[in-house]
């Protein structure tokens, strides 16, 4: 049976605990699962110590941030099975939180003075994984009944690209240098959601160099017209075409279920297979 390989937990900015997506896959009939948290080891060790839950095998990832310097565009990459002891992922990972905390933080502070009984302390002590995320931040905003929603209007007033109160971004390293890493830790590469942050030039560079293993295809975001591009793409280049409904729970602006869309099962053993081949 198929599988959602791409889903967040607490771990990073979901709002389900890890322990129970596996629960829910199984009651959509899923055989395999992804948690795929954003740049941490959490959700890759938890795979590892738990590979099959409530009849659902779990296949280790981590979504890693980097950013196309040439294309000026956001990328996220999907790194199925990566080595659990590999110290650059885990220096990247680290790297990473503290960078999110820093910019978190400070957001949080500067909402202290917008909003008086708001207390950043709050908001980080909800930081299960130990890094703070803006949907952490709305959260609280929410359960004090200072917001309209995780990403409705009072998120955009803070947090747009554009014009946010309160925004501040991490540095992001470049998608070389996570391309490298990834390699490093013996994993499989995925492209994550090319329409999301309107890298399909990138993707393009990617397969033409050969730098890639996959492309999710199937995801929420992608728009139908990428979609068609991005499953040619693959077929033409033999990719693995994976399937993920980038599930954060309550953390969305539009309900997407777990497992509403999937990857099949012979792009499961793809996968399985190449990494199987990096680990000799």
């Amino acid at each position: 049976m198929p599988g959602d390989l791409h889903t967040h937990s607490t771990f990073s900015d979901g709002s389900i605990r890890a322990e129970m997506l596996p629960i829910m896959a199984s009651r959509m009939g899923m055989s395999y699962l992804s948690i795929a948290d954003h740049d941490t080891m959490h959700s890759v060790r938890y795979a590892y110590e738990y590979p099959f839950q409530h009849g659902v095998s779990l296949i280790p990832c981590t979504e890693l941030t980097a950013y196309d310097f040439k294309n000026d565009c956001r990328i996220h990459m999907l790194c199925y099975w990566p080595d659990l002891n590999c110290p650059e992922l885990a220096a990247h990972c680290q790297l990473m939180a503290d960078r999110r905390n820093e910019v978190c933080r400070q957001s949080a502070k500067e909402l202290e003075e917008i909003f008086p009984y708001f207390k950043a302390e709050d908001a980080i002590k909800l930081a299960a994984g130990g890094v703070l995320y803006k949907s952490t931040i709305m959260r609280v905003l929410c359960e004090y009944g200072l917001a309209d929603g995780i990403y409705n209007e009072t998120y955009k007033s803070l947090f747009s690209r554009s014009s946010g109160r309160v925004l501040h971004n991490p540095e992001y390293q470049s998608i070389d240098e996570v391309l490298e890493l990834i390699k490093k830790a013996r994993g499989v590469a995925v492209f994550a959601h090319p329409s999301v942050y309107k890298s399909m030039q990138a993707v393009r560079e990617l397969v033409a160099q050969g730098r890639i293993d996959g492309i999710e295809v199937d995801h929420p975001r992608n728009t139908e017209e990428d979609k068609a591009e991005l499953r040619r793409l693959a077929l033409d280049n033999d990719l693995i075409i994976t399937g993920g409904t980038d599930f954060h729970g309550l953390n969305s602006n539009v309900p997407r279920p777990l497992g509403m869309c999937q990857t099949p099962d012979d792009q499961i053993r793809r996968i399985a297979e190449l990494a199987r081949s990096r680990k000799v």
